[in-house]
């Protein structure tokens, strides 16, 4: 069988992990399984690793957004942002959809709101604008200081005054080891669905509750997720008495999920993958951990 496609020309030489909604992929299957609850969290740290929790639906101190629907149908992790705030200053008319994608490492905004942002951003920042040749971003500006200076913060609101504050919403620039410049990490794109990527992520355990369909937030250093809703092993409602063929049936003594394993650094453009409805970069992540931790599952079943 020959390969093709965009995922072998160097954006994904580890593999690619499917996390979707779609019935095969790995969250489905090990809930179907009667292994996890229909959850997994997400956590990235500040040097690019980032972890994965199957059953995962975070703690109770989280803040969360429903997904929504897509011409009726969940068919991917689609959130609505009703405002964006730039320092102290929220911003009329920059709500947007968003999908949020783990596989794309940096974030896409639909092109009015993207020009209300940086208008805004450049407003407060007070270095000088310039380009950077080689890199993609529009909104970027020469460091005075050799340092990265103070920036206003990037603040995303959601309904029920829930808010989601971007820890890094800009890419350093270095040169012989010190700041010569920063970007506002963010592209314009066409359309009214942006993508919410890594680099806004960062800092955070993410939750996609798939059972309660809502993106559950909350900060986090990566390195203890203990706190978050265990997972017995009761299958959901609606769940099929044998969801996987005879020889393929799990079972596992413990009542929690399964344990967190290492990701790899995600790729520097955004993933190409398409659903039915949307052309959108699916939820994706470079991860030769993960297929070892299922094959673990399967051989100790």
């Amino acid at each position: 069988m020959k390969q093709s496609g965009g995922y072998l020309d160097g954006v994904a030489p580890d593999g690619l992990i499917g996390l979707g909604l779609g019935e095969i992929s790995v969250p489905s299957l090990l809930a179907k399984a009667g292994l996890i609850r229909n959850s997994f969290s997400m956590c990235f740290d500040k040097d690019d690793s980032g972890r994965i929790f199957f059953g995962d639906q975070g703690p109770a101190t989280q803040q969360s957004t429903s997904f929504l629907a897509s011409n009726g149908k969940y068919i991917t992790y689609i959130i609505g942002v009703e405002t964006c705030c730039i320092g102290s200053s929220c911003l009329k008319q920059t709500s947007f959809k968003a999908i949020v994608d783990s596989g794309s490492s940096f974030t896409f905004l639909p092109k009015e709101v993207y020009e209300t942002i940086a208008a805004e951003f450049d407003r407060q920042v007070n270095d000088t604008i310039t380009s950077f040749e080689g890199y993609p971003w529009k909104c970027c500006y020469k460091s005075s200081s050799q340092r990265l200076p103070k920036l206003p913060s990037v603040k995303l609101m959601f309904p029920q005054n829930n808010s989601f504050v971007v820890n890094n919403p800009v890419f350093v620039i270095y040169g012989t080891q010190v700041v010569t410049g920063f970007c506002l990490a963010i592209q314009p794109v066409d359309g009214d669905i942006g993508t919410i990527g890594q680099n806004f992520m960062t800092g955070y355990r993410v939750v996609f509750d798939r059972e309660n369909l809502k993106l559950g937030w909350s900060h986090s250093n990566c390195q203890d997720l203990n706190d978050g809703t265990k997972s017995p092993l009761t299958p959901g409602p609606g769940t099929p008495s044998n969801p996987l063929p005879a020889n393929q049936e799990q079972s596992s003594p413990g009542g929690h999920a399964v344990g967190p394993a290492v990701a790899g650094r995600a790729p520097s453009k955004p993933s190409t993958a398409s659903t039915q409805l949307i052309s959108s970069r699916s939820s994706s992540l470079k991860v030769l951990p993960f297929l070892l931790l299922l094959r673990l599952l399967v051989s100790a079943s």
